[in-house]
């Protein structure tokens, strides 16, 4: 079942996180943690759902799990930047390793963070 992008009212100048990942329970708590410091959430189940959203003109990044159904994480960046998308992305995995943060920094990712992490992480990224 592909789950509907939160949608919220938002200003020309709200900056919106939109959250990438296919675990429900992990969308919902990085809603509830950048609703909580009043940032602009928007969650999708997979890259295709984000891809299919009408993306703003504002300052924003995408918080982006490793692992997805279909296209991993890291294809899903080259996809975008081959698609001339920049967004800074912030990486999340709980099956990380050293080479794939090395390939996420270097493809341009702002930050890669390992599950579980602490909320100040996450925020601070």
């Amino acid at each position: 079942m592909t789950e509907r992008p939160a949608r919220q009212p938002a200003t020309a100048e709200e900056p919106t996180v939109f959250v990438v990942d296919d675990d429900e329970s992990m969308r919902e708590a990085l809603r509830s943690l950048f609703r909580s410091v009043r940032l602009r959430v928007e969650t999708f189940g997979s890259g295709a759902d984000f891809l299919r959203s009408k993306l703003p003109d504002v300052a924003s990044c995408l918080v982006l799990d490793v692992r997805l159904p279909g296209l991993s994480g890291l294809d899903f960046q080259a996809e975008l930047a081959k698609a001339n998308i920049h967004i800074p992305i912030i990486f999340m995995t709980g099956h990380g390793d050293i080479p794939m943060s090395v390939q996420a920094m270097k493809a341009g990712a702002v930050d890669f963070l390992t599950k579980p992490f602490r909320d100040q992480d996450m925020l601070d990224a």
